[in-house]
This record gives structure tokens, sequence and C-alpha cells, in this order.
């Protein structure tokens, strides 16, 4: 019998049509395209960024990068430069930012690991569908900027299988420039301020 499992409910079977693929700096893939303009939501430039909160991106803020924003990322991803492994570190550090600059501003300082609707605090929280779209535009953001060193923005990848009690979950993910890897960066099943998981994509797909 299959238990109860913390499930991010805004994931869905539109999520089917994000897998694969890798967005570059200068173009956005078809699945990151239509991820933004499905939501009527603008892609991320190198200034500013919008930010998806509420569940579902119902709620939405624009996070306009200042001079002392982009020092600060440009020191974190720094850290990063010598190998992939070491940039991943540097990636899941700018998670940490992004989340403690945009959280005493939209009230997320105190949101939960693994929110859903059951958490009845929608305003206060990110589910999966909000922390994919934020994940993927920040890492966007850095790319645009020439940050990332050793890997480019992918395509967000989904899972949902509950035979093995797997329920709809999505995800951003990072493939590595060389033999192209894909790492998911998942901020969902952390609360406010922690690491983002980052695990190959492969191991995301079979956990629970």
């Amino acid at each position: 019998m299959l238990q109860a499992r913390p499930v991010c409910v805004a994931a869905g079977v539109a999520f089917l049509a994000l897998w694969g693929g890798v967005a570059n700096a200068t173009e956005l893939s078809n699945a990151v395209r239509q991820m933004y303009s499905g939501m009527s939501l603008p892609p991320p430039t190198a200034s500013q960024m919008t930010v998806c909160y509420g569940f579902a991106c119902r709620l939405r803020w624009q996070l306009d990068f200042t001079p002392t924003d982009r020092k600060r990322l440009t020191d974190i991803l720094a850290a990063g430069r010598l190998s992939p492994a070491a940039e991943r570190k540097a990636v899941q550090q700018a998670v940490v930012w992004f989340d403690r600059r945009v959280g005493p501003i939209i009230g997320t300082e105190k949101r939960i690991a693994n929110a859903d609707i059951r958490s009845f605090d929608a305003p206060h929280n990110f589910d999966c569908f909000d922390t994919t779209r934020n994940t993927v535009s920040l890492l966007l953001v850095l790319e645009q900027w020439g940050l990332l060193k050793h890997h480019i923005v992918g395509d967000p990848r989904y899972r949902g299988n509950i035979f093995i009690g797997q329920l709809p979950h999505n995800t951003a993910v990072l493939n590595e420039r060389q033999g192209g890897a894909g790492w998911v960066v998942d901020m969902w099943p952390r609360a406010y301020g922690e690491l983002p998981d980052v695990m190959t994509v492969e191991e995301w797909q079979k956990s629970t």
C-alpha cells in the first residue's frame, strides 16, 4: 500500500512537454519559452526576473537586480570556476542568496519545505511550480551574465509515477557543457534559506 508523500499539486501532465533539451544564453528552448508563455510571464532579462509565489505563480513580484546584487552573485559563482562540481555548489549558494533576497520582501521568509495546498498558507510559500520557474529564471540570469562556466540551463524536468509512490513534481535543470550530464536544482524540498537539492536527473527521477 502506498504511503502518503508530499506532492507539488501544481505539477501535472503539461510538464511532460518540458522533458529534454537545452536552453542557451542567446535563445530559449521551446520548452523554456512555453514555460513562460503558458503563464503569460516575461522571460528574465539581464536586469530583472519575475518571482512566482503563492502556488502556481498566482502571486508575482518583479526583482530588479541592483549592482550590489550582481556583485554578490558574481562573487558567489567565482567560487565554482575550477570544476563542474564546484560550480554546482556555487549555484546552491546562489539559490540560497535568492531565497534570502526576496523572502523578506514577498513574505516567504518562513516558507516550509514541500509546501503544497495542505500547508494552508499559499501567500507565504512556494510550490514546485513556483520554485521551478524561479530557479530557471535565476539560472538564466546567471547564464546571461556569463557566470556559468561549466553548465548551461536545461529544460525543466517532470516526474510522477504512482506505481512507485512517486507523486507529481518538477524542477529546474543544469546540463554540463562537457558531456551534457543533467543535474537538477530543486529548492522545493527545502525550507527557507536551505541549500537546494542537487543531484543527477537520473537519481531525481527515481527518488520519491
